[in-house]
């Protein structure tokens, strides 16, 4: 009787763990992901008829009532009833069956504890092991984690040294150089072992030492110049050395030599992506979508390449294939909004945008929503709907109340915007990003005092904040006295974000003001190389204009004119150091 009653809590939980399941966010489709790697149990697995233990009658109720919890959504219930059913019987299929429920959960402080009770029960459990393991790394005990999977290889298992050093990118740099050291270690223990030599490559590439890695992996690749995993990290290497040439060639030699390593393919991909090289890329997304039609992710990146290469047609399809096999359904919603918005297909365009329901291109498609009932006259309808919005989403209120502002600035209200800030900061007074809006604002309104104050407030919270750092630099250069306090701030903000174009334009600005125009040179091209806007081409144009190269001025100012004719700091740097625009 005990074991139907469990055996029926059991199968009706199955529900619940395919539940729990769908509340994680979609994984990686890439099976290369250590998570998908290590973690052994999975809520998908068929395993035969389980044999259990006789409980008792506690641990039924436990039992039954987790599932009862589950039915309802206390999924907190049910996790917290299977851990002490769990512990006071000691079954380990109790025990595996708790386990899968806290990873469907993502509840660390039950995996461990169970994972110590699971390696109670039975010593040699290298499922045990491994979870024991991810959960010493995720306390930042790595010497503890090191000896879990030791155990595992001593034991005759794959110890998944690899899986581990992966997960040494979410930790802090001084983190992974013990982690590094650790490793460096077992090598000197287990010297003719592949996956720890691998794996070793693996964290320098990680700790940004792309070009000791390629050292130390090129002996692996003598060894087992077929073995796949340091094949693709080579590439990876190279391109992290900044040879993006010799990365590009690497790999179209190797994926096809080994046309069926997704993974590699993938990185080949995006890596034509990084490198501009569109066309090419669209080819190999292409490739391996036939290589590959299961996976979705494929589809949605050609889709996507396909938009840049202006083939909408192609994206289309992909698209509505993605939504007729249910996948990527906000992405695939929101790009086919932007198709149509782009071809000014308005009433198709909001049909699309407004299927987009969550996900990270929730709030841009609900921006294009708003923008297009504004166009079409309704402006008052569009704030309605986001105050509605915002009614019923407080959780996320802060983003519709930069939704209202940015739509009435677009609309030409901007005091009704800078209204609407205030009372963004009156309901969330510790909103960063809506005090950001209502300082730029201020500068905007020449208003510098009060836009100081509000940035100086953002950085008393986020002392290290660089996009606030260069906006309240920026805005000082205005005062030819506080230019020194100006580079100062935007000198600050540089070092915290080295590749921001527009601090490197920033940068530029003031070094010129300083009188230092050479050196303002260096950083505006760099800033217009990364990012064309008109206000770095505005800059640009200045300094080699005083710098005595008007004619490579007027290029620049022509080149930007074309993609920005009505931009007002462009227009009047233009108009004041020549005769009339440049057409």
């Amino acid at each position: 009787m005990q074991k139907t009653a469990l055996l029926l809590a059991t199968s009706l939980l199955a529900t619940f763990i395919a539940g729990c399941a769908a509340l994680k966010s979609e994984p990686a489709e890439s099976s290369d992901t250590p998570a998908d790697q290590v973690i052994r149990i999975t809520p998908a697995e068929n395993t035969a008829p389980v044999e259990y233990a006789e409980l008792d009658p506690e641990v039924l109720y436990l039992l039954t009532s987790a599932e009862i919890a589950a039915q309802r959504g206390r999924y907190d219930i049910t996790l917290g009833n299977y851990v002490r059913a769990a512990e006071i019987s000691r079954d380990r299929s109790v025990i595996t069956r708790a386990m899968r429920i806290a990873q469907s959960l993502n509840g660390d402080n039950a995996q461990l504890r169970l994972a110590q009770l699971w390696l109670e029960v039975e010593p040699d459990s290298m499922a045990a092991l491994r979870i024991l393991a991810i959960q010493a790394v995720q306390r930042n005990d790595l010497k503890t984690a090191l000896q879990h999977m030791e155990r595992i290889m001593d034991l005759g298992g794959d110890a998944d040294f690899d899986n581990l050093a992966a997960l040494a990118s979410n930790l802090p740099p001084e983190s992974q150089q013990e982690l590094l050291v650790l490793y460096q270690q077992l090598s000197e223990r287990y010297p003719d072992n592949l996956e720890i030599e691998y794996s070793i490559a693996l964290l320098l590439k990680i700790a940004k030492q792309p070009n000791t890695a390629l050292v130390r992996l090129e002996p692996i690749l003598q060894q087992h110049p077929n073995f796949q995993p340091a094949l693709v990290l080579k590439g990876d290497l190279l391109y992290q050395a900044g040879q993006p040439t010799a990365a590009l060639d690497y790999l179209q030699r190797t994926t096809r030599r080994y046309p069926q390593n997704r993974q590699m393919g993938t990185l080949y991909g995006r890596m034509l992506v990084s490198e501009g090289e569109m066309q090419g890329a669209q080819d190999e997304f292409a490739r391996l979508m036939k290589a590959f039609p299961n996976i979705p992710g494929l589809r949605l990146s050609h889709a996507l390449i396909a938009i840049e290469n202006g083939e909408p047609e192609l994206a289309r399809d992909d698209l509505h294939l993605l939504i007729e096999q249910g996948h990527h359904l906000d992405e695939a919603h929101f790009y086919l909004g932007k198709i149509a918005d782009e071809q000014d297909l308005t009433e198709q365009a909001l049909s699309y945008y407004e299927q987009v329901t969550e996900g990270g291109h929730y709030f841009a498609a609900l921006a294009r929503i708003s923008a297009l009932r504004a166009a079409d006259g309704d402006v008052d309808g569009a704030l309605t709907r986001l105050q509605q919005l915002k009614a019923v989403n407080p959780e996320q209120a802060e983003s519709f109340w930069l939704l209202e502002i940015n739509l009435l600035l677009d609309s030409d209200r901007h005091q009704q915007a800078f209204e609407t800030a205030g009372a963004g900061l009156a309901a969330l007074p510790d909103s960063i990003r809506i005090r950001y809006a209502r300082a730029m604002m201020h500068d905007r309104d020449g208003n510098i005092a009060d836009a100081e104050k509000d940035l100086r407030a953002i950085l008393e919270r986020e002392p290290e904040n660089a996009v606030t750092l260069n906006a309240l630099g920026y805005i000082l250069t205005s005062q030819p006295q506080r230019l020194d306090e100006s580079e100062a701030l935007i000198r600050r903000a540089l070092q915290l974000a080295p590749d921001n174009a527009a601090i490197m334009d920033s940068m530029g600005w003031v070094l010129f003001l300083q009188g230092h125009p050479a050196e303002a040179l260096d950083y505006l091209k760099q800033a217009y190389s990364a990012y064309p806007d008109p206000e770095v081409a505005a800059h640009l144009g200045e300094v080699l204009w005083e710098m005595g190269e008007q004619e490579q001025a007027r290029i620049i100012w022509r080149e930007s004119l074309q993609d920005f004719p009505e931009h007002p700091t462009l227009i009047e740097t233009i108009e004041r150091l020549t005769d009339g625009p440049t057409r």
